[in-house]
């Protein structure tokens, strides 16, 4: 089956699965940190999600230009770099707007925004990864 895909496809597929695997990592480490500032230190669920930012992006660029995107794109510069902040800047304000909008604005629970955490801010990451930070 992945014979048939053309070498373009199966690429993305490839970069696909490592992004799976350390986005999976970055990410658990994050809603790791989230969890333990919200729902067992119980701080405010906002300063979870700056240490949680923290963490991912300290890890995130390193096994993404290291090993997911591996032989995507072109050397990595300083404008990668930039891409990348902006790109990890973009998923806290995605992952703000979670906290902000499940637990304070709807009241639903400080676990509320893991789960958008979990799916819908990496699947935008991927993207933007992807198409402009290691392109």
């Amino acid at each position: 089956m992945l014979s048939s895909l053309s070498p373009e496809r199966r690429d993305v597929l490839a970069q696909l699965a490592r992004f799976i695997i350390s986005g999976g990592i970055v990410t658990a480490l994050g809603v790791g940190v989230y969890a333990i500032v919200a729902l067992v230190l119980r701080w405010h669920p906002q300063f979870g999600n700056v240490l949680a930012y923290l963490m991912a992006m300290a890890t995130g660029y390193v096994m993404h230009s290291k090993w997911s995107f591996r032989g995507h794109g072109s050397e990595r510069t300083h404008a990668t770099k930039v891409r990348f902040v902006t790109v990890s800047l973009i998923s806290y304000a995605l992952n703000s707007f979670w906290v902000w909008f499940l637990f304070t604005y709807l009241q639903w629970g400080r676990a509320a925004p893991i789960v958008p955490m979990l799916f819908v801010t990496p699947a935008v990451t991927f993207t933007l990864n992807r198409q402009w930070v290691f392109r």
